[in-house]
């Protein structure tokens, strides 16, 4: 009797597993469909997004300049330095003079891992499996008061990163994930508002919020040029 209890407790577990992996893909598929469509998300190469927020009363100018899964780099102007944050597939730097830096210094390992997991711009949801992410439904939560979904996404990499979706509209809202700042290991969260399609269709949030202030961007360019030698110290 126990055992047939105990095969019968694995069955049940075994198909509540099955129900979160295909709810969770549902869930995936009406995002698809909410950012234009998965063909439409698949054919996004480069990104070019311009911006600034204000900081404690200082004016700051943000560029960040995307390529699909080569590199990232952010431009940073704020009172009158030129700062940046550049990462490729191999090595990463950051360099602010604001902060009376001298010269550039060299992520961490755990640092360029994270930000080496968003140099996919099409979405870490999109083709998953053959990237090697893996996807858990976490339950539900309120985000900014509005219900939404909560998907935990593994990278190949070993990085996580939930994302919050908002069941109305199936955009992202909110994500949450584990970084590295001044070597120690901390969470943070970005909250996601304001989504619209750019010139070439393709739909973004154009005010991200973090626990510095909120980016507010006026312009944001996709398939555009990138020359590689950008994403180098």
């Amino acid at each position: 009797m126990k055992f047939f209890k105990l095969l019968l407790s694995a069955i049940i577990a075994l198909s509540a597993l099955n129900l979160s992996a295909q709810t969770a893909d549902e869930i995936i598929t009406k995002h698809f469909d909410a950012m234009g469509g998965k063909d439409k998300m698949l054919s996004l190469k480069t990104v070019k997004l311009t911006g600034g927020m204000n900081v404690n009363g200082a004016d700051v100018s943000i560029v960040g300049t995307r390529s699909h899964n080569i590199g990232s780099r952010n431009d940073i102007e704020v009172m009158g330095t030129s700062n940046y944050e550049v990462a490729n597939n191999k090595e990463g730097w950051t360099f602010f003079p604001i902060f009376r830096m001298d010269e550039p210094r060299a992520m961490e390992s755990g640092e360029l891992a994270a930000k080496q997991a968003l140099f996919d711009l099409q979405g870490p949801f999109v083709n998953y499996k053959e990237k090697g992410n893996t996807v858990e439904l976490k339950g539900s939560e309120k985000v900014e008061g509005a219900d939404n979904w909560n998907l935990l996404v593994t990278y190949k990499n070993g990085k996580s990163m939930n994302f919050y979706i908002d069941k109305n509209t199936y955009r992202v809202t909110k994500t949450k994930a584990a970084v590295l700042a001044n070597g120690e290991e901390k969470s943070e969260e970005l909250l996601f508002a304001d989504y619209k399609q750019n010139a070439d269709g393709y739909w973004f949030p154009y005010s991200v919020t973090n626990d510095r202030g909120t980016i507010l961007y006026s312009n944001i360019e996709t398939n555009i040029p990138v020359d590689e030698k950008v994403f180098n110290k």
